[in-house]
Protein backbone atom coordinates (compact mmCIF):
# COMPACT_ATOMS: atom_id res chain seq x y z
CA UNK A 1 0.00 0.00 0.00
CA UNK A 2 1.54 3.45 -0.95
CA UNK A 3 1.55 6.12 1.94
CA UNK A 4 -1.05 8.80 1.57
CA UNK A 5 2.27 11.57 1.44
CA UNK A 6 2.77 10.41 -2.38
CA UNK A 7 6.03 8.39 -1.35
CA UNK A 8 6.68 5.32 -3.65
CA UNK A 9 7.06 2.46 -1.38
CA UNK A 10 10.83 1.89 -2.55
CA UNK A 11 11.31 4.66 -0.09
CA UNK A 12 8.64 3.94 2.45
CA UNK A 13 11.52 2.23 4.79
CA UNK A 14 14.18 3.87 4.41
CA UNK A 15 14.34 7.43 3.45
CA UNK A 16 11.17 8.57 4.51
CA UNK A 17 12.17 7.32 8.20
CA UNK A 18 15.51 8.64 7.94
CA UNK A 19 13.84 12.09 7.21
CA UNK A 20 11.41 12.05 9.79
CA UNK A 21 14.04 12.21 12.21
CA UNK A 22 14.28 15.88 13.60
CA UNK A 23 16.90 15.10 16.09
CA UNK A 24 19.10 13.33 14.29
CA UNK A 25 19.26 15.99 11.79
CA UNK A 26 20.19 18.22 13.95
CA UNK A 27 22.76 15.92 15.74
CA UNK A 28 24.45 14.69 12.88
CA UNK A 29 24.76 18.63 11.27
CA UNK A 30 25.81 20.50 14.49
CA UNK A 31 27.63 17.32 16.15
CA UNK A 32 29.93 16.68 13.67
CA UNK A 33 31.22 19.57 13.28
CA UNK A 34 31.22 20.97 17.14
CA UNK A 35 33.86 17.56 17.23
CA UNK A 36 35.80 18.48 14.75
CA UNK A 37 36.51 21.83 15.65
CA UNK A 38 37.26 20.93 19.52
CA UNK A 39 39.65 18.17 17.82
CA UNK A 40 41.78 20.71 15.98
CA UNK A 41 41.35 22.94 18.53
CA UNK A 42 42.49 20.53 21.07
CA UNK A 43 45.73 19.90 18.13
CA UNK A 44 46.46 23.61 18.15
CA UNK A 45 45.12 23.41 14.26
CA UNK A 46 42.98 26.13 14.00
CA UNK A 47 44.96 28.05 10.75
CA UNK A 48 42.45 29.17 8.93
CA UNK A 49 40.52 31.24 12.03
CA UNK A 50 43.78 33.01 12.79
CA UNK A 51 44.32 34.12 9.31
CA UNK A 52 40.43 35.41 9.14
CA UNK A 53 40.59 37.02 13.22
CA UNK A 54 43.51 38.73 11.98
CA UNK A 55 41.76 40.66 8.90
CA UNK A 56 40.04 42.38 11.72
CA UNK A 57 43.26 42.72 13.55
CA UNK A 58 45.41 44.22 10.69
CA UNK A 59 42.51 46.15 9.07
CA UNK A 60 42.02 48.24 12.43
CA UNK A 61 45.51 48.81 12.23
CA UNK A 62 45.43 49.75 8.48
CA UNK A 63 48.44 46.73 7.76
CA UNK A 64 48.41 45.21 4.19
CA UNK A 65 45.84 42.23 4.21
CA UNK A 66 47.45 40.22 1.93
CA UNK A 67 51.20 39.46 2.73
CA UNK A 68 52.47 36.81 4.88
CA UNK A 69 52.23 37.22 8.55
CA UNK A 70 54.28 34.14 9.94
CA UNK A 71 54.71 35.20 13.27
CA UNK A 72 50.73 34.81 13.37
CA UNK A 73 49.63 32.53 10.65
CA UNK A 74 50.85 30.59 7.20
CA UNK A 75 49.18 31.26 4.18
CA UNK A 76 48.10 34.32 2.63
CA UNK A 77 44.61 35.69 3.24
CA UNK A 78 42.11 35.88 0.29
CA UNK A 79 38.95 37.63 1.61
CA UNK A 80 37.64 40.73 0.90
CA UNK A 81 38.17 43.99 3.29
CA UNK A 82 34.51 43.35 4.07
CA UNK A 83 35.08 40.35 5.24
CA UNK A 84 36.91 42.45 8.44
CA UNK A 85 33.15 43.36 9.43
CA UNK A 86 31.81 39.54 9.21
CA UNK A 87 34.49 38.50 11.86
CA UNK A 88 34.68 41.10 13.78
CA UNK A 89 32.22 40.09 16.74
CA UNK A 90 34.39 36.41 16.92
CA UNK A 91 38.03 37.77 16.50
CA UNK A 92 37.33 39.87 19.85
CA UNK A 93 36.48 36.56 21.69
CA UNK A 94 39.31 34.71 23.69
CA UNK A 95 40.77 32.31 20.94
CA UNK A 96 39.04 28.49 20.98
CA UNK A 97 35.85 30.75 22.04
CA UNK A 98 35.80 32.23 18.98
CA UNK A 99 36.41 29.62 16.95
CA UNK A 100 34.14 27.49 17.94
CA UNK A 101 31.42 29.78 17.89
CA UNK A 102 32.63 30.81 14.37
CA UNK A 103 31.96 27.10 13.27
CA UNK A 104 28.47 26.82 15.14
CA UNK A 105 27.45 30.19 13.17
CA UNK A 106 28.18 28.75 10.27
CA UNK A 107 26.48 25.95 10.74
CA UNK A 108 23.55 28.00 12.22
CA UNK A 109 23.60 29.91 8.77
CA UNK A 110 23.80 27.05 6.10
CA UNK A 111 21.14 25.34 8.32
CA UNK A 112 18.69 28.10 8.55
CA UNK A 113 19.02 28.66 4.85
CA UNK A 114 18.49 24.73 3.74
CA UNK A 115 14.94 25.32 6.27
CA UNK A 116 13.65 27.76 4.07
CA UNK A 117 14.25 25.81 0.47
CA UNK A 118 10.72 25.26 -1.17
CA UNK A 119 11.10 21.45 0.05
CA UNK A 120 8.90 19.13 2.39
CA UNK A 121 10.63 19.12 5.86
CA UNK A 122 11.49 15.18 5.36
CA UNK A 123 13.32 16.17 2.31
CA UNK A 124 15.27 19.22 4.22
CA UNK A 125 16.37 16.80 6.69
CA UNK A 126 17.93 14.31 4.35
CA UNK A 127 19.70 16.94 2.54
CA UNK A 128 21.05 17.93 6.19
CA UNK A 129 21.64 14.30 7.07
CA UNK A 130 23.36 13.75 3.92
CA UNK A 131 25.45 16.97 3.91
CA UNK A 132 26.63 16.63 7.41
CA UNK A 133 30.02 14.88 6.37
CA UNK A 134 30.75 17.33 3.73
CA UNK A 135 30.26 19.94 5.79
CA UNK A 136 32.10 18.74 9.00
CA UNK A 137 35.07 18.11 6.56
CA UNK A 138 34.76 22.02 6.15
CA UNK A 139 34.12 22.86 9.81
CA UNK A 140 37.20 21.12 10.54
CA UNK A 141 38.84 24.09 8.10
CA UNK A 142 37.02 26.77 9.98
CA UNK A 143 35.88 27.52 6.85
CA UNK A 144 33.62 30.80 5.57
CA UNK A 145 32.04 28.33 2.66
CA UNK A 146 29.01 26.94 4.56
CA UNK A 147 28.30 30.84 4.61
CA UNK A 148 28.90 31.29 0.73
CA UNK A 149 26.43 28.81 -0.29
CA UNK A 150 23.36 29.80 2.54
CA UNK A 151 23.70 33.49 0.95
CA UNK A 152 23.53 31.96 -2.53
CA UNK A 153 20.17 29.84 -1.39
CA UNK A 154 18.82 33.14 0.50
CA UNK A 155 19.28 35.06 -2.63
CA UNK A 156 17.57 32.43 -4.53
CA UNK A 157 14.37 31.58 -2.34
CA UNK A 158 14.20 35.71 -1.61
CA UNK A 159 14.23 36.28 -5.42
CA UNK A 160 11.45 34.05 -5.44
CA UNK A 161 9.33 35.25 -2.60
CA UNK A 162 9.89 38.93 -4.42
CA UNK A 163 12.08 40.03 -2.16
CA UNK A 164 14.79 41.30 -4.16
CA UNK A 165 16.18 44.08 -2.11
CA UNK A 166 17.50 41.55 0.64
CA UNK A 167 18.34 38.97 -1.99
CA UNK A 168 20.65 41.82 -3.25
CA UNK A 169 22.01 41.71 -0.08
CA UNK A 170 23.02 38.54 -0.05
CA UNK A 171 24.38 38.30 -3.42
CA UNK A 172 26.64 41.40 -2.65
CA UNK A 173 27.83 40.06 1.07
CA UNK A 174 29.11 36.87 -0.50
CA UNK A 175 30.52 38.58 -3.66
CA UNK A 176 32.76 41.28 -1.74
CA UNK A 177 34.06 38.76 0.73
CA UNK A 178 34.78 36.12 -1.92
CA UNK A 179 34.06 36.37 -5.24
CA UNK A 180 31.58 33.35 -5.18
CA UNK A 181 28.62 35.26 -4.79
CA UNK A 182 28.42 36.97 -8.36
CA UNK A 183 27.03 33.62 -9.34
CA UNK A 184 23.35 34.77 -7.24
CA UNK A 185 23.08 36.83 -10.81
CA UNK A 186 21.95 33.58 -12.22
CA UNK A 187 18.52 33.83 -10.74
CA UNK A 188 17.99 37.43 -12.36
CA UNK A 189 15.25 36.07 -14.62
CA UNK A 190 13.20 34.57 -11.50
CA UNK A 191 13.06 38.41 -10.28
CA UNK A 192 9.37 39.41 -10.91
CA UNK A 193 11.31 43.52 -9.94
CA UNK A 194 13.89 43.63 -11.75
CA UNK A 195 14.62 47.33 -11.62
CA UNK A 196 14.47 46.93 -8.40
CA UNK A 197 16.85 44.49 -8.28
CA UNK A 198 19.75 46.11 -10.14
CA UNK A 199 19.35 48.53 -7.96
CA UNK A 200 19.52 47.04 -4.76
CA UNK A 201 22.58 45.64 -6.23
CA UNK A 202 23.93 48.94 -6.78
CA UNK A 203 23.23 50.24 -3.12
CA UNK A 204 24.31 47.28 -1.46
CA UNK A 205 27.09 47.14 -3.49
CA UNK A 206 28.05 51.12 -2.28
CA UNK A 207 27.38 50.25 1.11
CA UNK A 208 28.95 46.90 1.62
CA UNK A 209 32.35 48.01 -0.31
CA UNK A 210 32.68 50.84 1.49
CA UNK A 211 31.42 49.49 4.68
CA UNK A 212 35.29 48.48 6.53
CA UNK A 213 35.77 52.39 6.09
CA UNK A 214 34.12 52.74 9.15
CA UNK A 215 36.65 51.29 11.10
CA UNK A 216 39.74 52.08 9.23
CA UNK A 217 39.47 54.87 6.65
CA UNK A 218 39.01 55.20 3.18
CA UNK A 219 42.08 55.71 1.26
CA UNK A 220 43.13 52.26 3.18
CA UNK A 221 40.40 50.44 1.92
CA UNK A 222 40.63 51.05 -1.36
CA UNK A 223 44.11 50.13 -1.54
CA UNK A 224 43.07 47.29 -0.42
CA UNK A 225 40.14 46.44 -2.87
CA UNK A 226 43.52 46.83 -5.44
CA UNK A 227 45.46 43.91 -3.97
CA UNK A 228 42.58 42.07 -3.46
CA UNK A 229 42.74 41.93 -7.14
CA UNK A 230 46.44 41.36 -7.60
CA UNK A 231 46.61 38.34 -4.79
CA UNK A 232 43.39 36.73 -6.36
CA UNK A 233 45.49 36.84 -10.07
CA UNK A 234 48.42 35.46 -8.62
CA UNK A 235 46.57 32.74 -6.54
CA UNK A 236 45.04 31.60 -9.64
CA UNK A 237 48.63 31.32 -11.31
CA UNK A 238 49.50 29.10 -8.21
CA UNK A 239 46.98 26.81 -8.45
CA UNK A 240 47.85 25.37 -11.91
CA UNK A 241 51.38 23.94 -10.17
CA UNK A 242 50.04 20.54 -9.76
CA UNK A 243 53.44 19.58 -11.01
CA UNK A 244 54.69 21.30 -8.03
CA UNK A 245 53.23 19.71 -5.82
CA UNK A 246 50.29 21.93 -5.94
CA UNK A 247 47.56 18.80 -5.10
CA UNK A 248 45.18 20.98 -2.35
CA UNK A 249 44.01 23.43 -5.04
CA UNK A 250 41.88 23.82 -8.62
CA UNK A 251 39.93 20.51 -7.46
CA UNK A 252 37.82 21.25 -10.62
CA UNK A 253 36.73 20.36 -13.91
CA UNK A 254 39.83 22.43 -15.12
CA UNK A 255 42.04 21.25 -12.54
CA UNK A 256 40.72 17.25 -13.13
CA UNK A 257 41.29 17.32 -16.95
CA UNK A 258 44.90 19.01 -16.91
CA UNK A 259 46.43 16.12 -13.96
CA UNK A 260 44.44 13.27 -15.50
CA UNK A 261 45.90 14.16 -19.43
CA UNK A 262 49.15 15.58 -17.71
CA UNK A 263 48.02 19.45 -19.68
CA UNK A 264 50.49 21.54 -17.84
CA UNK A 265 49.47 24.50 -20.13
CA UNK A 266 45.74 23.69 -20.53
CA UNK A 267 44.20 27.30 -21.28
CA UNK A 268 40.50 27.33 -19.49
CA UNK A 269 39.12 28.53 -22.20
CA UNK A 270 38.43 25.01 -23.83
CA UNK A 271 36.67 24.03 -20.48
CA UNK A 272 34.65 27.36 -19.19
CA UNK A 273 33.10 27.95 -23.39
CA UNK A 274 31.46 25.02 -23.39
CA UNK A 275 30.71 25.18 -19.47
CA UNK A 276 28.73 28.79 -19.82
CA UNK A 277 26.81 27.37 -23.38
CA UNK A 278 25.59 24.68 -21.70
CA UNK A 279 24.86 26.49 -18.43
CA UNK A 280 22.62 29.43 -21.00
CA UNK A 281 20.50 26.43 -22.00
CA UNK A 282 19.24 26.38 -18.67
CA UNK A 283 17.45 29.85 -19.94
CA UNK A 284 15.63 28.15 -23.01
CA UNK A 285 13.48 26.84 -20.41
CA UNK A 286 12.29 29.93 -18.47
CA UNK A 287 8.63 29.59 -19.59
CA UNK A 288 8.83 27.74 -16.70
CA UNK A 289 10.25 29.64 -14.00
CA UNK A 290 7.01 29.49 -11.95
CA UNK A 291 7.80 26.03 -12.08
CA UNK A 292 9.35 25.05 -7.99
CA UNK A 293 11.14 22.30 -9.85
CA UNK A 294 12.96 23.96 -12.60
CA UNK A 295 14.11 26.57 -9.91
CA UNK A 296 15.50 23.83 -8.05
CA UNK A 297 17.06 22.06 -10.65
CA UNK A 298 18.62 25.20 -11.56
CA UNK A 299 19.41 26.21 -8.35
CA UNK A 300 21.44 22.54 -8.24
CA UNK A 301 23.11 23.77 -11.55
CA UNK A 302 24.41 26.71 -10.00
CA UNK A 303 25.89 25.94 -7.09
CA UNK A 304 27.89 22.60 -8.80
CA UNK A 305 28.91 25.13 -11.60
CA UNK A 306 30.17 27.69 -8.93
CA UNK A 307 33.36 24.92 -7.72
CA UNK A 308 33.68 22.55 -10.72
CA UNK A 309 34.44 25.53 -13.03
CA UNK A 310 36.46 27.40 -10.61
CA UNK A 311 40.34 26.86 -10.16
CA UNK A 312 40.32 28.29 -6.89
CA UNK A 313 38.06 25.14 -5.72
CA UNK A 314 39.29 22.86 -2.84
CA UNK A 315 38.14 20.38 -0.94
CA UNK A 316 36.48 22.13 1.74
CA UNK A 317 34.95 24.16 -0.97
CA UNK A 318 32.88 21.06 -1.77
CA UNK A 319 30.08 22.33 0.93
CA UNK A 320 29.05 24.36 -1.65
CA UNK A 321 28.56 21.94 -4.56
CA UNK A 322 27.28 18.98 -2.56
CA UNK A 323 23.93 20.43 -0.83
CA UNK A 324 22.83 20.80 -4.66
CA UNK A 325 23.67 16.69 -5.20
CA UNK A 326 21.35 15.96 -2.09
CA UNK A 327 18.51 18.71 -2.89
CA UNK A 328 18.33 17.09 -6.59
CA UNK A 329 18.45 13.49 -5.37
CA UNK A 330 15.56 13.77 -2.72
CA UNK A 331 13.53 15.37 -5.45
CA UNK A 332 13.70 12.21 -8.09
CA UNK A 333 12.35 9.04 -8.33
CA UNK A 334 13.91 5.82 -6.26
CA UNK A 335 15.14 4.42 -9.60
CA UNK A 336 18.58 2.04 -9.76
CA UNK A 337 19.84 4.35 -11.84
CA UNK A 338 19.14 7.61 -9.63
CA UNK A 339 20.27 5.65 -6.44
CA UNK A 340 23.68 4.42 -8.08
CA UNK A 341 24.39 7.97 -9.44
CA UNK A 342 23.51 9.52 -5.52
CA UNK A 343 25.82 7.02 -4.21
CA UNK A 344 28.65 7.46 -6.50
CA UNK A 345 28.85 10.68 -6.04
CA UNK A 346 28.32 10.57 -1.81
CA UNK A 347 31.20 8.46 -2.01
CA UNK A 348 33.64 9.77 -4.25
CA UNK A 349 32.89 13.15 -3.88
CA UNK A 350 32.05 13.41 -0.30
CA UNK A 351 34.37 11.05 1.27
CA UNK A 352 36.80 11.48 -1.23
CA UNK A 353 39.73 12.54 1.16
CA UNK A 354 38.38 10.68 4.16
CA UNK A 355 39.90 6.70 5.27
CA UNK A 356 36.53 5.21 3.30
CA UNK A 357 38.75 5.13 -0.01
CA UNK A 358 41.54 3.76 1.69
CA UNK A 359 44.73 6.02 2.40
CA UNK A 360 46.22 4.54 -0.09
CA UNK A 361 43.22 5.93 -2.75
CA UNK A 362 43.10 8.85 -0.86
CA UNK A 363 47.09 9.90 -1.43
CA UNK A 364 47.36 8.36 -5.23
CA UNK A 365 44.23 8.50 -6.93
CA UNK A 366 41.94 11.11 -5.57
CA UNK A 367 44.48 14.14 -4.37
CA UNK A 368 46.83 13.78 -6.98
CA UNK A 369 44.48 13.98 -10.07
CA UNK A 370 42.01 15.81 -8.23
CA UNK A 371 39.28 13.08 -8.32
CA UNK A 372 36.97 14.65 -6.01
CA UNK A 373 35.81 17.04 -8.94
CA UNK A 374 34.72 13.73 -11.18
CA UNK A 375 31.10 12.86 -9.76
CA UNK A 376 29.97 16.55 -9.49
CA UNK A 377 31.17 17.14 -13.03
CA UNK A 378 28.92 14.23 -13.82
CA UNK A 379 26.14 14.99 -11.71
CA UNK A 380 25.98 18.73 -13.35
CA UNK A 381 25.97 17.07 -16.55
CA UNK A 382 23.09 15.26 -15.81
CA UNK A 383 21.28 18.18 -14.46
CA UNK A 384 22.06 20.01 -17.68
CA UNK A 385 20.60 17.18 -19.77
CA UNK A 386 17.38 16.91 -17.45
CA UNK A 387 16.87 20.74 -17.40
CA UNK A 388 16.99 20.12 -21.36
CA UNK A 389 14.71 17.34 -21.23
CA UNK A 390 11.93 19.43 -19.18
CA UNK A 391 13.09 15.99 -16.22
CA UNK A 392 11.50 18.94 -13.76
CA UNK A 393 8.18 18.47 -15.09
CA UNK A 394 7.80 14.45 -14.34
CA UNK A 395 8.78 14.45 -11.03
CA UNK A 396 7.21 12.51 -8.03
CA UNK A 397 5.03 14.08 -6.20
CA UNK A 398 7.49 15.30 -3.11
CA UNK A 399 8.60 13.39 -0.12
CA UNK A 400 6.43 14.66 2.81
CA UNK A 401 2.66 14.98 3.39
CA UNK A 402 2.61 18.94 2.95
CA UNK A 403 2.72 20.77 -0.39
CA UNK A 404 5.95 23.32 -0.74
CA UNK A 405 5.37 26.09 -3.11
Amino acid sequence: MQKSNGLPAAKRFTLTWLGEKDWLALLLWFGLSILVAAKELLANNANNFSVFRYVYLHLVAQKPLYIPYPEHYYDVNMYGPVYSIIIAPFALLPFSVGAMLWVIANALFLYIAIRKLPITRIQQNLVLIFTSHELMGSSSYFQFNPSIIACLILSFVLIRQGKDFWAAFFIIIATLVKLYGIVGLAFFFFSKHRWRFIGSLILWGAVLWILPAVISSFDYIVQSYREWGEAIVQKNKKNYKFDQGVIFQNISAMGFIQRVFHLKQLNNLWVLCPAFLLFGTHYLRLQWKENKEYCLYLLCSVLLFTVIFSTSSESPTYIIAFPAVCIWYVMQRPTRWNNALFIFVLIFTSFAHSDLLTPWMRHNVMLPYAGKAFPSIIMWLVIVYQIWDKQFLRLPPPVGSAAVV
